[in-house]
C-alpha cells in the first residue's frame, strides 16, 4: 500500500511543523472553546433562571426550576448534539468537510443568539422556547465536533499528529473556564448596577427585574468565538485527503497543497483513478471488511470515550451540585471571596445557599 501513497498526501505526512499547522490549530480549537462554551455555560445560569421564573410568592427560599424543566435546559443541547454528530457526519463525507464545517458554524451563532433571546407568556413558554433554540445550537456543535478533530487530523504530518489533535482537544478546558470567567464578570457588573438586599430581608424583591438580562447576555456571548473564526474557516482549502480520495479531484488537491505547502506537487489523475477503481479500497461502513480493517479501533475508542463522557459531561454540567459538599466547602476557605456576587446572590441567594466560587476553577 506504500507504493501506492499519493505525492499530496505523503507531502503533507512528511512535512516539517509550519505556520499553517497552527493556524489550523487555532480554527479548529476555537470550534472546540465554542461548543465546550455553549454547552455548559447553562449550568451557570440554571439556579437564576429558576428565581426569575419560578418564585413562589411567600416561600421561605428563593424559586428553583422543578427536576424535569432543569433536566430539560441542562441535556437537550445533548440530544442535539447527538444527532448532529450522526447527521453532520454523514454530510462531511457527501459534501466535503469545508463546506459542512461553515454551516455548522453558521448554526452555531444563530442559536446562540436565539437562545439569549429566548421569549414567551409564561414560565413554560420561556423555557420550551430555550429548550428549542438549545437543540438546534446542540445539533450545530454536533457537526462541529467531529469535523473540527477530523479537519485537524487531515491537514496534519504523521510526527505531530497526535500533539496538534491533542491541543485542538484542550481548548475546551478554556472554553468551560471562559464560561465561568464570563458569567463572574456579567453578574459582578449588574450587581454594581442593580445591587439589592438579600432575599432573607425583602424575599422575591431581591431578584432585580435586570437580572433577566444577566443568563441572555452569557448564552449570547457564545456566538462571537464563533462568528470571528468563520472567515478564516472559508479560507480554509478543502483537506487533500478529502479531495483527492473522495471527491477524486487529484488537480485541485495537488493546487490547494502546494500552496499550503509552498512545494510543486504533481497531480497525479491516472494513480487516484487507479484507487478508486481498486476494489480493496471500496468498503462500506458496516460491511465485513471494515470490521476487520477497524472494528477493534473503532470499538476501542468509542467504548472509551463514552465511559469518560459520562464522567466528563455529568461533572460539569452540575458541578454546582458536586462542589457544593465538602470538596466546596474546603475550596471556599482555602480561596477568597470575590468582591463581586455570584449569580446566585444578584438574584438574591443569601450567603448559606450559595455555590461556591472555585467550582470555576475546579472546571
Amino acid at each position: 500500500m506504500a507504493k501506492e501513497q499519493l505525492q499530496v498526501l505523503n507531502a503533507l505526512d512528511i512535512a516539517r511543523t509550519q505556520w499553517y499547522h497552527f493556524t489550523a490549530i487555532v480554527i479548529a480549537g476555537m470550534g472546540f472553546f465554542t461548543d465546550a462554551y455553549d454547552l455548559f455555560c447553562v449550568s451557570l445560569v440554571t439556579k437564576l433562571l429558576g428565581r426569575i421564573y419560578y418564585q413562589v410568592e411567600g416561600a421561605s427560599k428563593p424559586g428553583s426550576l422543578p427536576p424535569n424543566v432543569a433536566a430539560a435546559v441542562n441535556g437537550v443541547a445533548f440530544v442535539g448534539t447527538l444527532s448532529g454528530q450522526l447527521f453532520f457526519g454523514w454530510l462531511g463525507d457527501k459534501m466535503g468537510r469545508k463546506r459542512v464545517y461553515g454551516l455548522t458554524l453558521l448554526i452555531m451563532v444563530f442559536c446562540s443568539m436565539a437562545s439569549g433571546l429566548s421569549f414567551g407568556r409564561t414560565p413554560k413558554g420561556t423555557m420550551a422556547t430555550l429548550c428549542f433554540f438549545r437543540f438546534w445550537l446542540g445539533f450545530g456543535i454536533g457537526g462541529d465536533y467531529p469535523l473540527s478533530a477530523t479537519i485537524m487530523s487531515e491537514y496534519a504530518n504523521k510526527r505531530t499528529r497526535g500533539a496538534f489533535i491533542a491541543a485542538v482537544f484542550a481548548m475546551q478546558g478554556f472554553g468551560i473556564l471562559g464560561g465561568g470567567i464570563v458569567a463572574l464578570i456579567v453578574s459582578s457588573a449588574f450587581d454594581r448596577e442593580f445591587s439589592s438586599p438579600p432575599y432573607s430581608v425583602v424575599g422575591a424583591a431581591s431578584t432585580v427585574p435586570q437580572a433577566d438580562y444577566v443568563w441572555r447576555i452569557i448564552l449570547m456571548v457564545g456566538a462571537i468565538p464563533a462568528a470571528l473564526t468563520y472567515y478564516w474557516r472559508m479560507k480554509m482549502p478543502e483537506t487533500a485527503r478529502y479531495t483527492a480520495l473522495v471527491a477524486k479531484n487529484a488537480k485541485q488537491a495537488a493546487s490547494d497543497m502546494s500552496k499550503v505547502l509552498q512545494v510543486e506537487i504533481p497531480a497525479e489523475e491516472l494513480k487516484v483513478e487507479q484507487l478508486a477503481t481498486d476494489k480493496s479500497n471500496n468498503f462500506g461502513l458496516f460491511s465485513m471488511e471494515f470490521v476487520r480493517r477497524h472494528g477493534v479501533h473503532l470499538l476501542g475508542t468509542t467504548s472509551t470515550w463514552f465511559l469518560l463522557d459520562i464522567a466528563f459531561y455529568s461533572q460539569n454540567l452540575f458541578q454546582k451540585d458536586i462542589f457544593i459538599n465538602f470538596l466546596g466547602m474546603l475550596f471556599t476557605f482555602c480561596v477568597p471571596e470575590p468582591n463581586g456576587k455570584s449569580l446566585e446572590e444578584l438574584s438574591g441567594e443569601t450567603e448559606e445557599q450559595r455555590d461556591p466560587p472555585p467550582t470555576t476553577l475546579m472546571a
